[in-house]
This record gives structure tokens, C-alpha cells and sequence, in this order.
């Protein structure tokens, strides 16, 4: 395949990512922080069931197109993070994940492609180092937003 019809694939994944509920679902996808192999089964009969679901099979599928070689490799690398911050989350609980789901291929189209990056363990401690700060501050935005309406329903009481 040419470069060029890879660069369009990966525009239009690009597209895909900007649909307004596959938004929705990266943004929460941000926010879930996983703690054991439980969290993911309880978001499975959450309602952000789907939202989950959304993010984690469009980083497998788009992986697929790489290693099913419509999109090159270092051309999908070069032009993506994200999947890179998706399995950063889900790594640790992936041997697990696919024990507990009985899917010994589950996010295996994506765990072959982020495996083959080079100095992938560095890379991975960052965006984890990273994600902690992001959950960190999210957190404290959640506890300040709760505490500014816990006050101002207080002084209208």
C-alpha cells in the first residue's frame, strides 16, 4: 500500500476518534483508573460498559490495520500516543483480563503493536507517571467542585 492511502487510514481513524460519543468515551476512559483485574469487571455491568468497550476495541482494531499491514508501523506510531496511554492501563491486568474473560486473544492486535516499540518499558513508566498526575489532579478537582456546591447549597439553606 502506498504512504499515501496509510496517511489516509490514519486520518481517518483520526475522524473516528473525534465522533462526538467516541469522545465522550476517551474522556471517561481518562478518568478510569483501574486497580485490580475487579475494576474492569465492574465497569463491564457499568453503565460506562460501553464507553470501555468503544476505546479499548478501537485502539485493538486500529492495531490490527498495522499489523495486518495497511498502516505501517512507525507510520502508526509517529502519528498516535494514545494507544500507548490505553495499554499503559490496561498492561499490568492484561494476563488476568484474559483469564477472567476466557479471551486469551483479548488486546492482543495492540499488544503487538506497542511491544514492538523500542524502549517500551521508559516509555510506559512515563505515561503511568504521567496518568497518576492527571488522576491526582482530577481528583482534586472533583473533591473542590464538591466541596465549592456542598458550601453554596449551605448559604442557601
Amino acid at each position: 500500500m502506498s504512504k499515501q492511502k496509510e496517511a489516509d487510514l490514519i486520518l481517518k481513524l483520526y475522524d473516528l476518534r473525534r465522533e462526538t460519543v467516541m469522545r465522550e468515551a476517551r474522556n471517561w476512559f481518562f478518568t478510569f483508573n483501574p486497580g485490580s483485574v475487579q475494576d474492569f469487571m465492574d465497569v463491564l455491568t457499568s453503565d460506562k460498559s460501553g464507553y470501555y468497550r468503544m476505546v479499548i476495541s478501537y485502539w485493538d482494531m486500529a492495531a490490527s490495520l498495522v499489523n495486518n499491514g495497511a498502516i505501517d508501523a512507525q507510520m502508526f506510531n509517529d502519528a498516535n500516543g494514545e494507544h500507548l496511554f490505553v495499554y499503559a492501563k490496561l498492561e499490568p491486568f492484561l494476563e488476568d483480563l484474559r483469564r477472567e474473560t476466557g479471551n486469551t486473544q483479548y488486546m492482543a492486535q495492540l499488544e503487538k503493536v506497542v511491544k514492538e516499540i523500542p524502549d517500551l518499558e521508559a516509555k510506559l513508566t512515563i505515561i503511568r507517571e504521567r496518568i497518576k498526575k492527571m488522576i491526582a489532579i482530577w481528583q482534586e478537582r472533583t473533591h473542590a467542585a464538591q466541596a465549592a456546591a456542598a458550601v453554596a447549597a449551605g448559604s442557601q439553606a
